[in-house]
Order: C-alpha cells, then structure tokens, then sequence
C-alpha cells in the first residue's frame, strides 16, 4: 500500500497547514480594536497574549477539525444538564429554605426601639432592611447581631433557591436538601456559562474565551489537553500577526504595545472605509499618487507662449505642425508658432489646522472619539498622499493647545467641574500665582484656538489656508490681552471677541471651514452662531453627524484641494 506522508502529518499533529490559516486569506485585523479602545478612555495598556487571542476573530472554518469537537463539548455540557433537571425536584428544597428562614427569625429577640423595623423587615424579606438593623444594634457581638447574622443567611438561602427554580425547569422526583439544592444552581450555572463561551468560539474562533479551569470540571482529560493545545496554536497564530501588523512584543514582560507601524496600518483602514462608502465614479482617487510638487503634464496642448518651460515641448506635434505649414521643404525649420507645448498643472500645497473640541460637552455620545477618529485619518491622508502638505492639529477647551499626531489618541473631553447655570468668571493669567491647572477646564474657547491657528498658518509658504474647526456649539470663553473670560450662558461679549479674531484669519486668506456636530445642548442660536461666523470670513457651514465625521472632513479636505489645484 502506497504510503502518504500528508496523512501522516495530519494524523500526529492535528491539524491542516493549508487550512490553518487559509493562505489565500487576509489576516485578521489586530490593531482597530485597540485603537478604538484607546481612543474610548484615552489611554491604553500592553495587552497579554491570552487577551490578544481573546480579543481576535478568526473565521471559524480555519479550525474546523482541530483538536476536539466544540460541538461534542455542548453536547456533553447540555446532556449534563438535561441529566440534572430530570433527576432531581425543587418543592422539598422550597419547603426546607421558607422553614429555615421562619425559624430562624422567630429565634431572634430584637430590642424594644428595633422590634417594628425587625418584623417589617421579616415580612418583606428585604436583606437590605435587615443589613440596616445590624448596624443599628448596639454591638456586633450582642446576641440579636449574631442572630441577624443567622436570619440573612438562611434568607438569602430562601432567595437562592427561588432563583433556582424560577431560572429551571425540573421535571424529576429526588428531592434535594437545601445545601443540595444550593449545590446544584452553582453547577448549573457554570454548565450555562461554559454553554455561552462554546457558542461564542463556535462563532468566532475565540478559544481564549473559553475557561479551561471550569471546563475541567466538566470534560474529560483527553479532550481538555487537545482544546488546550487548539488554543495554544491560535496563540501563536495571533503572535506572529501581532508581529507583522505593529504590535511590538516585550521581551521581558510578554505583553504587546501598538507601534508607528500599527498607526499607519490603522490609519489606512480607516481611509479604505472612508472612501470605499463614495462612489467611484465621483470620488476619483487613485492608490497611485502623482510624484512631486511640481507641474504636471496634461493630454492637452496649447501653442506655446512666451515663458513656457521648453521642457514640456511636444515634440510630435511640434514637427507636424511645421510640415504642415512648410510642406517637404529641407531643411525643415522651425518656428515659434510651430511649437506645441503641455498643458500644466500646478500642485501647490496645501496648509491645514484642524481645532477639535475637547469641551465638557464633547462627551456626549462620544463625539470625542469621532472626533479623534477623523483626525488620525486626516492624518494618514496627507502622509500617505500628500506628504508636501502642511497639518497642525489643535485640542480646544478654555485654553487651546497644538497637539502632535502621536498625542491624539490620548485626548479626551474636559472634566465638567463647576455646574452653576449662570456663570460670569475672570481670571488674570499674566500673574504668578494663577496657574491653568487652577482654571476650569470645561469651557469653549474658539477665539484663542482661531487665534492659534492664525498664528501657525500665516508662516506657511502658500495662499491655500484653511482651519477646519469642529465644535458643537457656541464659545464660552476668550481671552482678552491676559485676561480670560468664562462666561455661561453664552455671552455676546465672548462671541465678539471670537468674530474679531475670525475677521483676522480672513484678512489673513485663511479659509474657515465649520464642522457642526449634534449635541444635546445645542440650540438655534448654536446654529445661527456658525452662519454668522461663516458669512462674516466667506466660509463654510457643514452640518453632520458623529459617526460620519471623518468621511465628511477627507471628503471635504480632498474636494478642496481639487478646487484649489483647478
């Protein structure tokens, strides 16, 4: 018999090398959990390996017919379970808890002032009552404190096995005592609980999930060591992509942590699903980007003029031109109205500051995490495709801040700390003992942050100028010389100061492009805010959700800049 060495392999080592993974397959992403995390809570932490096998999901078929049956591990758990209900009965275990309970609280002797909390407490069976009584007791050593003591347990005994009854149905006829009864909740709820993490491997291919420990309890010896060595092998799947894809692994504590390269495979995600919701007939970007800052040629000509580049002379063209005026005269000389050159366009750069919002407000159905969503693939655009272009990002709040790509992540909205509806505060920041981190944080100020950004975008080399700025409402803060402004409501004092500083920016060329976002504060006058803002520097207003913020600010900042290059 003609022996077959694949069989063989399959055999020992149980598993398929063409099946785990499929190499025609994509790997699966490892880095946008994370940095979706991160962006959540602002920070984040190494993560483990067993929490990185967790937090990945692999296609499912990749471990058909590894290691033992997840199938077969169910059917084991639900036959355990289908053993249990129909063995045992739950009236005997009811009757046992409730006379336990009533004997146990008809034994205890409460003193005078506490008898008609006691036996009100007795009657509702609310643990809470009784909790409170025993703080009430003179000592927690005094013979109605230890009673209580008694009574709550056999009461929360009374109330376990009503859940447990409540929760299953038993058709059998052993009865249980209730130390049984009590036994047998916790096992079927630790059968339930494997059920769940079986169902959810099924679906995902997570076997981190999976507690083995528990399993143990349940399975046997033979299969445990097989889903064990299953789930070490997703492990080390999961370690070499981690690798691949930015995630750097410590060699000391064996934790992972996002890199650079992470960033960009994470930041080219985004603009894939970015610009893969435009159509491409409208959108018309091309993967292949256009080498250089210089002129381009165009399939179009035009006679040449003075001051045309003679490198972009078509020379085709230019020659039959001067046999057509010329005919088969020799030599044949050219002249200058024989001369055809390309069209040219020129790709000038483009100057960007992005004001993001980071107010108290911002925290509103996470708006600050769109927020900061967008501003990592406005980012990876422009170093990926227009790397001459210039970008400075700006964290607003009642100060504002330039922010370097690599902090973005951390950002998150201001902490509200002073909840009075009506406030009107001063604060002198050119003197030394008043500090920022004495000032509240939560406030809106636009007039600095435009002021910054001005600041930023006058030194650049370019008449193409724009501030992206996203908020959600009206600005509660500015700054007059050293003296900052906290004023809520909204005052038109500060709106003044803000529309001044705007003025500037416009005088400046400086395009103002406002990003508004839904809030649950917003109102009329937000929005009639923004207009006046935009109408008064020939800017623009766009209204958008959270969740589209980024597609609409790179489908904007590419639309622009086609406009400008047009």
């Amino acid at each position: 018999m003609k022996k077959r060495p694949g069989g063989i392999i399959h055999s020992y080592q149980k598993f398929d090398p063409a099946q785990f993974p499929s190499p025609t397959q994509p790997p699966p992403d490892l880095v946008s959990s994370a940095f979706e995390h991160a962006m959540m809570f602002g920070n984040y932490r190494e993560l483990s390996e067993e929490e990185l096998a967790r937090a990945v999901r692999l296609d499912p078929s990749q471990i058909a017919g590894l290691g033992p049956s997840i199938d077969m591990l169910r059917q084991m758990l639900e036959e355990r379970k289908r053993k249990i209900l129909e063995t045992y009965e739950t009236a005997a275990a009811q009757k046992r808890a409730r006379r336990a309970y009533q004997q146990s609280a008809s034994a205890v002797r409460p003193p005078r002032d506490l008898e008609k909390a006691y036996r009100r407490g007795i009657a509702e069976e609310q643990p809470y009552d009784l909790e409170r009584l025993w703080y009430q007791a003179d000592s927690d050593q005094s013979p109605f404190a230890r009673g209580l003591l008694g009574v709550m347990q056999r009461m929360n005994d009374k109330l376990q096995i009503a859940e447990l009854v409540s929760k299953y149905e038993f058709t059998g006829r052993e009865p249980m005592s209730v130390p049984k009864a009590l036994e047998i909740k916790e096992e079927l709820e630790k059968i339930d609980e494997l059920l769940r993490q079986l169902e959810e491997a099924a679906k995902t291919a997570q076997i981190g999930i999976i507690d083995m420990d528990l399993l143990q309890e349940f399975a046997e010896p033979g299969d445990l060591n097989e889903l064990e060595e299953l789930r070490q092998q997703v492990e080390n799947y999961m370690r070499e992509q981690a690798e691949r894809q930015g995630l750097d692994r410590d060699n000391k504590t064996g934790n992972y942590r996002l890199t650079p390269q992470a960033y960009k495979l994470f930041q080219g995600k985004l603009l894939s699903r970015i610009f893969s919701d435009l159509q491409a007939s409208r959108s018309g970007r091309h993967p292949d980007a256009v080498e250089g800052d210089g002129a381009v040629e165009l399939q179009q000509t035009k006679p040449y003029e003075f001051g045309d580049s003679v490198a972009n002379i078509d020379l085709p063209q230019t020659v039959i031109n001067a046999l057509l005026r010329h005919g088969d005269t020799r030599p044949l000389q050219l002249r200058s109205e024989d001369i055809e050159v390309h069209k040219t366009r020129n790709h000038p750069k483009c100057a960007t500051c992005v004001i993001m919002d980071m107010s108290g407000s911002m925290r509103y159905d996470g708006q600050y995490i769109n927020v900061k969503r967008m501003a990592l693939a406005l980012q990876g655009l422009i170093t990926s495709e227009y790397p001459g272009d210039f970008l400075r990002f700006i964290e607003m709040y009642t100060f504002a801040k330039m922010r370097h790509a690599s902090e973005l992540i951390e950002l998150m909205p201001k902490p509200v700390t002073i909840h009075d509806p009506w406030v009107r505060l001063r604060a002198d920041m050119s003197r030394e003992d008043i500090s920022e981190s004495q000032i509240h944080p939560h406030f809106t100020n636009i007039q600095r942050s435009l002021q910054l950004a001005r600041q930023n975008l006058v030194a650049t080399d370019t008449p193409n100028r724009q501030i992206v700025l996203i908020t959600d409402g009206l600005p509660t803060a500015h700054f007059e010389d050293n003296h900052l402004f906290m004023l809520y409501p909204p005052d038109p004092q500060t709106e003044q100061a803000t529309m001044r500083e705007a003025m500037l920016c416009h005088r400046e060329g400086i395009t103002i492009n406002i990003f508004l976002i839904p809030s649950w504060s917003q109102s009329e006058e937000d929005i009639r805010f923004a207009y006046r803002l935009a109408e008064s520097t020939k800017g623009r207003v766009i209204f958008t959700s959270g969740k589209d913020l980024d597609r609409f600010v790179i489908w904007d900042y590419v639309s622009n800049r086609r406009e400008i290059i047009g």
